[in-house]
């Protein structure tokens, strides 16, 4: 099995660096299923993709929907707690599955996977 770690660096939403990554990682899981395990790290701007309740118009994508379809299907996603932090929203509730980390746990992940995927 091949670990995969995606990184995303950006916010939710104005670039579709998040939207593109949380593509990737739907469809290395829809069409590779038990080959492979996909692992998302949030950092910087990105620690906002983990919080709940994103309203968007119908039609348009929605990373809280996107995440939700990973981390049902097996994925782990993981937030940068000190980016967190910087942005005020540590103490927020984040969506369900989405976990608080630090860059230990990142650099963990990073030698432990297979490939790394930034965006």
């Amino acid at each position: 099995m091949q670990k995969i770690l995606i990184i995303i660096n950006d916010a939710p939403y104005g670039t579709e660096k998040a939207y593109n990554a949380l593509r990737m990682a739907m469809t290395l899981q829809k069409d590779h299923g038990n080959d492979v395990e996909v692992k998302i790290f949030l950092l910087a701007d990105a620690v906002f993709c983990g919080l709940p309740n994103q309203n968007t118009p119908d039609g348009f994508y929605n990373i809280e929907r996107m995440l939700k379809s990973v981390i049902k299907r097996g994925g782990e996603v993981k937030s940068c707690g000190g980016c967190s932090e910087a942005r005020g929203i540590a103490k927020l509730e984040f969506i369900e599955g989405v976990q608080l980390s630090n860059m230990k746990e990142f650099t963990q992940w990073t030698v432990e996977c297979n490939k790394v995927l930034s965006f």
